[in-house]
């Protein structure tokens, strides 16, 4: 057997089995003009796309998932949305009340909010929501949220999944108080070309798994939606707005993970100073 294909199938083995059961922690600062000066840090956790069900990742990892989180003791914690699975390769079907009982075990002093996802929605939207909202975790909606206490509040903005959900995004910003910084939450980062109000300090986002393939030297492989290729992971700040995209946890379409492994990221959002 030559060397080749010894090398290919080692990589398959990795990219099928060993890295989609990773579980990575990235700490990421972020620096908004948007975010007030006189407002401490926000630290905050993002879990994207869970995917329950999807191979290597049922409730148990679940769990894992959440006790990392809580470990790291964010302020606020961000549910980007995907809970269930509707992928034919994957394993067996886990309700979405089962994910939410052991979401329900997250914590965090401004709490946990969440929006939902385009598998959600063919799933079973309402049901999804449901399954979150009784278990304590606030479902946003185009709607907003306003979080902490008076002298320090930020509104906390729900914008539905781009895909399956009809959405206006001025609408929904419009509902943010005049003078306090908004954070928005979304699960695809398409809408992120529609948010050009001033005050929004950053917009977090899911949905693409960070490509599950991420290439070195040619990035991600696959970005599903209309979002453009460079928004598929990380931080991009264009022309002063700020968007984060999660690589998420589980995986669709193919169980495979190559150099995107799972990860819950931890965001400190922070002031920076104003150009002139």
């Amino acid at each position: 057997m030559g060397y080749g294909i010894v090398l290919g199938m080692l990589l398959l083995g990795w990219a099928v089995v060993v890295e989609p059961q990773l579980l990575v922690v990235r700490h990421i600062e972020i620096e908004s003009a948007e975010w007030p000066s006189n407002r401490p840090p926000l630290r905050i956790a993002l879990i994207a796309d869970l995917h329950t069900g999807s191979l290597w990742n049922g409730p148990e990892n679940v769990l894992r998932v959440v006790e990392t989180v809580n470990a790291e003791k964010p302020d606020i914690i961000l549910l980007l949305g995907d809970y269930v699975t509707t992928a034919l390769l994957s394993g067996p079907f886990v309700p979405p009340e089962v994910t939410a009982d052991v979401l329900s075990e997250l914590q965090a002093p401004m709490g946990v909010f969440a929006v939902l996802g385009n598998h959600d929605w063919w799933f079973d939207g309402p049901r999804v929501g449901r399954a979150l909202e009784q278990r304590g975790i606030v479902v946003l909606e185009d709607n907003i949220r306003i979080v902490g206490t008076s002298g320090g509040a930020f509104a906390l903005v729900g914008i539905p999944d781009d895909t399956t959900r009809p959405h206006d995004v001025s609408r929904t910003l419009a509902l943010v108080p005049e003078g306090l910084p908004a954070v928005v939450m979304t699960h695809d980062p398409a809408v992120f070309e529609d948010i050009s109000e001033r005050g929004v300090a950053v917009t977090f986002a899911g949905h693409t798994h960070g490509g599950q393939v991420y290439l070195p030297f040619v990035g991600a492989m696959v970005t599903p939606g209309r979002a453009p290729r460079r928004w598929a992971h990380g931080h991009t700040e264009e022309s002063g707005r700020h968007l984060y995209v999660s690589a998420g946890i589980g995986t669709t379409i193919l169980p495979i993970r190559f150099n995107m492994p799972p990860a819950v990221e931890i965001i400190t959002l922070r002031s920076a100073t104003k150009a002139n």
